[in-house]
């Protein structure tokens, strides 16, 4: 651990992440995708960690469009809420703040990148989004190719400008603080989604197609991005960056998340 870093408290930013990662998944499967269902007069089945149900028998084609929509729609609604509070604090760091750049982060990566992913490998929501609605491989072109505008260009301009308070402007040390930063809460909230897949009932299929594929696929660009960004993205970074310390609140917080998301929402709960 080298002295620069040692105002990171690395048990209160994984604490962050729990909390922040439950949150979103929350946000997208049962805001999301169960706010939508009961948008459109469909009956609600199981809200699970890692995917929600939703009877769509009497449904047509219009109505499981909008379900399927609904989550990261519901996610880049939070991340829009997630900017005002970050704007609100003006500048104001620590674990609170942090929480709601982690938060912005998330809910503007997984929309991001299923638009991505759904064109690249055909599943997902984006991907049910577009069933029927022409030919295949061009409408799966066009998500892909705006999935990745948004992913690689858009993304970084949006989460990089509340991350840099706490980087500073040496590259040097950016990097060793963004593992910390940036590295750490993908493994932890990576990690938290798979221990919840594992009790989910639709076996480990499930496990690898959502849970993995959310959590350490759709948000990868927290794993290396923040450490590299280049000049222009850390141009308003302060000389000495912001600490982030020891919060024993957010550390009881994250307990009581994991626990009901892996131990409650990991089986589900049949609504």
């Amino acid at each position: 651990m080298t002295r620069e870093n040692d105002d990171i408290h690395r048990p209160t930013v994984a604490a962050v992440a729990v909390v922040a990662y439950c949150l979103t998944n929350l946000v997208h499967e049962g805001l999301g995708h169960g706010g939508a269902c009961l948008l459109v007069g469909g009956t609600p089945q199981l809200l699970n960690a890692i995917f929600f149900s939703c009877d769509e028998g009497s449904l047509g084609a219009g109505s499981q469009r909008v379900i399927l929509a609904g989550g990261s729609v519901a996610n880049l609604l939070f991340a829009a809420m997630a900017y005002g509070g970050l704007l609100l604090c003006r500048g104001r760091t620590g674990a609170a703040h942090y929480f709601l750049w982690l938060m912005l982060s998330l809910n503007v990566l997984m929309p991001f990148g299923y638009l991505m992913f759904s064109g690249l490998g055909g599943f997902g929501d984006w991907a049910g989004f577009i069933d029927g609605l022409g030919p295949p491989l061009p409408l799966r072109a066009v998500l892909a190719a705006v999935g990745a505008l948004a992913y690689f260009w858009v993304a970084p301009r949006i989460i990089m400008p509340q991350l840099n308070l706490y980087l500073g402007r040496d590259p040097s040390r950016r990097a060793a603080r963004a593992r910390w930063l940036s590295l750490l809460p993908y493994l932890v909230g990576g990690a938290t989604y798979v221990a919840a897949g594992l009790f989910n009932p639709g076996g480990v299929k499930l496990v690898l197609v959502s849970a993995a594929a959310t959590s350490f696929g759709g948000t990868s660009l927290l794993a290396w991005f923040p450490g590299r960004a280049d000049r222009d993205l850390r141009a308003g970074s302060p000389e000495e960056p912001a600490p982030l310390p020891r919060s024993v609140g957010w550390m009881v917080a994250a307990t009581l998340a994991f626990l009901v998301f892996v131990g409650v929402l990991g089986p589900g709960v049949k609504l």
